[in-house]
């Protein structure tokens, strides 16, 4: 018999870690497992959606030869997760040949998860059946802390577009060029740019330009490690022409690449926005929220009229509701009258920190330029919205 032990959370954390991108309903069922295999020494936990793929170790005791299957990715992590902390024993049986439900024959082997006081038995998929990740020829790299990847991918990824029909836009373009590292966001209507100068321990040796696909961005931020000040995380980057591979912390994310010409976001940024000022970002945040109450569902727009000293937020609806919420600002410029699509701007307040956050208009027909007062690293982008 072939038994894996370990404690409750030595198990639950690597089921956590390559879950995100398994789906439970899948046209191909073993793409709904997680693949789950020993070499003596490391227990490795591997997921994929044959566009992503995240894999882990776990320290387990192992008795027996090696194993390698795959189980149902949900039950085992709502299993795993139930039990009380608590060694945890994964035992596998013998394997039986059964016939399929195309009247084929095929191997069966159930996986029995116990402790003290319970017992589960689960029915797995053999691991030859798991469809493997394309190789690919890795030719460049490079390493960057993890908390500074983190950072400028969080400041971006809400401004990638979702199903839309230009793929590329599903994305987040991430650009190593003159030893800065770039990433770029947009769905056509709004635009989210953030650049660091990696720490000194950093290696950025190659010029790169990649569009790193929406699923693994969510994924990516939602593994890399919280910032801690007294351990610096690497996170090492591998690029081939397809495919792009994330290493760190004992996780490795690899994802293919997507392909098409990614937009020219440089042009897209205004440089001529001449009418400024400061407003705290708390204040626009929430007159937005108590003037979205009564702005068409259907729209989502509210108006903008500027005039010195003063910001005025309007917003209506189809059953003649109106909202007004005015704000102090110092601004001393022409004014301007000019709409824009509130959760846009709500998502760009909601993920930024600053106390203050600066504006620069153009005028009523022209794009909106946010920055933070302190830093040109961010940017974000905002045409306006007839209303």
């Amino acid at each position: 018999m072939q038994v894996l032990k370990g404690s409750r959370e030595s198990l639950l954390t690597p089921l956590t870690t390559v879950s995100g991108i398994i789906e439970t309903h899948q046209t191909v069922p073993i793409l709904s497992n997680v693949l789950i295999q020993s070499d003596g020494s490391k227990v490795s936990f591997t997921g994929s959606n044959l566009e992503i793929q995240i894999k882990t170790h776990a320290e387990l005791e192992q008795e027996g030869d090696p194993v390698a299957f795959t189980v149902s990715s949900r039950k085992i992590q709502d299993l795993i997760k139930s039990l009380p902390p608590t060694e945890v024993t994964i035992s596998l049986g013998a394997a039986r040949k059964a016939i399929s439900a195309e009247g084929g024959n095929q191997i069966s082997q159930k996986m029995e998860v116990s402790t003290e006081n319970s017992r589960f038995s689960l029915q797995t998929i053999p691991a030859d059946k798991y469809p493997s990740f394309p190789e690919a020829d890795f030719t460049s790299s490079a390493t960057i802390p993890a908390k500074q990847l983190k950072y400028i991918l969080s400041m971006v990824h809400y401004a990638m577009a979702n199903q839309d029909i230009r793929f590329y836009l599903n994305a987040v373009r991430l650009v190593i060029k003159d030893g800065k590292v770039r990433v770029v966001a947009t769905d056509g209507r709004r635009l989210a740019f953030c650049e660091i100068t990696p720490d000194k321990n950093s290696i950025v040796s190659e010029d790169v330009s990649v569009t790193i696909p929406r699923k693994a961005v969510l994924e990516l931020k939602r593994l890399l490690p919280e910032e801690d000040d007294d351990k610096e995380i690497p996170v090492k980057i591998d690029f081939a022409a397809n495919q792009a591979r994330f290493t760190f912390n004992g996780v490795e994310v690899t994802t293919k690449l997507l392909e098409g010409t990614y937009p020219d976001y440089e042009r897209v940024i205004p440089t001529n926005n001449d009418k400024v000022f400061l407003i705290s970002r708390e204040a626009l945040l929430q007159a937005l929220q108590r003037t979205a109450v009564l702005a068409s569902d259907k729209f989502k727009g509210v108006r903008w009229l500027l005039s010195p000293g003063l910001l005025s937020i309007q917003s209506s609806n189809s059953d003649q509701e109106e909202g007004n919420d005015n704000i102090a600002v110092d601004y001393q410029g022409d004014p301007i009258d000019i709409g824009f699509n509130i959760d846009f701007l709500s998502d760009v307040l909601s993920n930024l920190k600053n106390d203050k956050v600066k504006i620069a208009l153009s005028g009523p027909q022209g794009s909106a330029l946010i920055t933070m007062p302190e830093s040109d690293d961010f940017k974000y982008v905002l045409m306006p919205m007839r209303l």
